[in-house]
């Protein structure tokens, strides 16, 4: 096929296609065992998006006119698909390396924000900084997920509680979608907590009739896009009822219901957003039996955070229950001032370790499923024809050492490629052929 074309991959020792049959998420039973070429090739046109895929002497042959941008030999290597951060809270200013020694001498994280700490903590600092400030340290934050291996990343708002913090972030978010090489879903978390001075249902009221009205004014003016609407649905945070009225608010409006549920006690969260029709729920380590079932029959993705269960010393997720009653499982880094974790290899680890999948599982749910999670699993989340050019190229003849090696992802991780453009190489690779 002659012409020419962003990027040329040849020669893997493993090219991991997660799925091939253009399936918008994988159950257990189709994430058991990921589809893998050997000694394989892909090339990537100059549009970002993938234009073949197969054995290297086939797409060698095809493509014997045509010229690369880039060519990067991939022998002895893994070619995988980007990875997608289905959670994240990277917008803010002031950490919370204080509150660890509270956290280590058995403090609670109700205790620690009972307690002025925890997120108002973190909206005091935040309401200070200025745009520019939460722009820099944000991009920052972004560049070291993408290194880790991260081409698509669900970002919250949330550390403004009022409307002009608010969109102050969502500004933030919006301008490094527009500005850096690495996909970006918004979300909407304005209940994130309830605002000191104000009840939930005041916080409620105020959310729904001048928040999301002015984040409807900004989408039609092309301002802000935002993707998605959450809600911590918690106990002493918000409760059940203020959930639904801010989640079907939001969704009037356009949005994605993705929204944080049963993470420190049995809220019936999960039941709620089946019959809301939520496309993702996350944290769930106090889910019913019920509200498992019920995100199941909805097609409803679970985002499960190992860091956070790691770092709270929470009841793990039941991942194993959910992938055997037909959930559709996901994860994130849950990256914010309590779970500081860029490293979604780290948590494919800790998802296998501390819940008990499969590195299959845990593939599958760092990319395909993720992406399904964020409404993005048309362009996201595997090597198809048609998708967006999204991979990593790692130093390994199998793929597995990715989620084997536990914090080594620095070393193990050659390129990071987003729409076919290398956005990062490790520091060990020499120069790349091109002509």
């Amino acid at each position: 096929m002659a012409g020419r074309h962003r990027l040329l991959l040849e020669n893997a020792q493993q090219l991991v296609l997660v799925c091939g049959r253009g399936e918008e998420y994988l159950r257990r039973e189709g994430a058991g065992s990921p589809a893998v070429l050997r000694d394989a090739s892909l090339v990537v046109g100059l549009d970002g998006c993938i234009k073949a895929v197969g054995q290297a002497d086939v797409i060698r042959n095809q493509f014997s006119g045509a010229t690369f941008e880039r060519i990067i030999d991939c022998s002895g290597k893994c070619v995988l698909p980007g990875l997608v951060d289905a959670h994240t809270h990277p917008v803010w200013a002031g950490d919370r390396v204080h509150e660890f020694a509270m956290k280590l001498a058995g403090a609670s994280y109700m205790e620690i924000h009972q307690a002025g700490g925890g997120i108002h903590f973190t909206v005091e600092h935040t309401r200070e900084a200025t745009e520019e400030d939460l722009f820099n340290t944000f991009k920052h934050r972004l560049e070291r997920m993408r290194r880790a291996g991260s081409t698509l990343v669900e970002c919250k708002s949330g550390y403004g509680l009022d409307l002009e913090t608010e969109l102050k972030m969502l500004r933030v978010i919006e301008r490094a979608k527009q500005s850096m090489d690495i996909g970006i879903s918004s979300t909407y978390c304005g209940a994130h907590s309830v605002p000191k001075g104000k009840t939930a249902t005041e916080a409620t009221d105020d959310i729904i009739n001048n928040h999301l009205p002015k984040l409807k004014e900004l989408k039609l003016s092309g301002e802000i896009h935002v993707n998605n609407i959450d809600v911590f649905c918690e106990k002493g945070v918000f409760d059940l009822d203020s959930t639904r009225r801010i989640l079907q608010a939001g969704k009037d409006i356009g949005l994605h219901i993705n929204f944080h549920g049963d993470e420190l006690h049995p809220m019936k969260s999960a039941e709620l957003g089946a019959e809301l029709g939520a496309r993702a729920i996350s944290h769930l380590e106090e889910v019913s039996d019920e509200g498992i079932m019920a995100m199941a029959r909805a097609k409803c993705a679970a985002v499960l955070l190992p860091t956070t269960a790691y770092m709270l010393r929470l009841k793990q997720p039941q991942a194993r229950k959910m992938l055997e009653e037909g959930v559709i499982v996901a994860l994130g880094s849950d990256f914010n001032p309590n779970a500081y974790c860029f490293s979604m290899p780290m948590v494919m680890h800790l998802a296998c370790v501390n819940m008990k999948m499969s590195m299959n599982e845990a593939l599958a749910a760092a990319t395909i499923n993720a992406a399904y999670a964020l409404g993005k699993s048309d362009t996201h989340g595997s090597i198809e024809t048609g998708k967006q050019g999204d991979l990593l190229i790692i130093n390994s003849s199998r793929w597995e050492h990715l989620i084997y090696q536990f914090g080594g992802h620095d070393a193990l991780i050659d390129y990071v490629i987003v729409k076919g453009k290398v956005v990062y190489q490790n520091e060990r690779c020499g120069t790349m052929s091109s002509y």
